[in-house]
């Protein structure tokens, strides 16, 4: 029997020494069968891991959001033989990412499932923040119609400060600029928000302050992957 093991992933162009431990990548190097969002991605990255590695000799087993269940149970048929590697394309495994029904398979059928330790922009963007830490919320993307957004806006906001919770989202970056407006126009003044670009990377932008004093300085985060996280009270 094998063990799924979730491999992080860099979050950006930078250094994979500096981001992802050794003992991590010597594990990675020992692995044959990767479970990906893109083939083409990994088989890039794993280069820059070991740029003498055969990669023609390795399994490759696409899970996105066009996989069928069949797609996902095809990963149980190598899990009975050898250890398997399940990598998204940025950061952590399982977090707004679609391998997360593939460790919940590995466990429906007993399989270990073992975490590695690696780069999480929303761990990474919250730790940074300077907001409660002991009580928060990942909440995905927002939605994409306006007054959906703005609505789903405001009560993140009201939860914020009934709950004394840090709010975190994320947007496609080619629609950050126009979030960043909208939550000018419509949050509390003295509501806190924090934004983390290119986290890890030599771009690196992290920056809180109230919708108030973001009003006055306006960052350039288009198409920027980007996390925002919300704090009222």
């Amino acid at each position: 029997m094998g063990k799924l093991f979730l491999l992080p992933n860099t979050l950006g162009e930078t250094q994979i020494n500096e981001v992802i431990p050794s003992e991590v990548i010597s594990r990675i190097r020992l692995l044959k069968v990767f479970a990906c969002e893109n083939s083409k991605n990994t088989r890039r990255y794993l280069k820059k891991i070991d740029k003498n590695r055969a990669l023609d000799e390795l399994t490759f087993l696409e899970l996105n959001e066009h996989s069928e269940r069949k797609d996902i149970e095809l990963c149980l048929t190598y899990l009975e033989k050898e250890d398997v590697g399940i990598i998204s394309e940025a950061g952590c495994p399982g977090i707004a990412d679609p391998g997360a029904e593939l460790v919940a398979l590995a466990h429906q059928h007993q399989y270990p499932v073992v975490p590695l330790v690696g780069p999480s922009s929303i761990l990474l963007a919250l730790i940074s923040s300077g907001f409660n830490g002991q009580n928060f919320s990942f909440n995905g993307y927002l939605p994409v119609k306006n007054n959906e957004r703005s609505r789903a806006l405001k009560n993140y906001e009201r939860q914020s400060v009934t709950e004394n919770r840090t709010q975190i989202f994320i947007e496609t970056p080619y629609r950050n600029q126009k979030l960043f407006e909208e939550m000018l126009q419509i949050l509390n003044p003295k509501t806190y928000l924090a934004i983390a670009c290119d986290i890890t990377t030599e771009n690196e932008y992290i920056k809180t302050m109230s919708i108030q004093e973001w009003k006055k300085q306006k960052p350039e985060i288009h198409k920027r992957p980007a996390i925002f996280l919300l704090y009222a009270k």
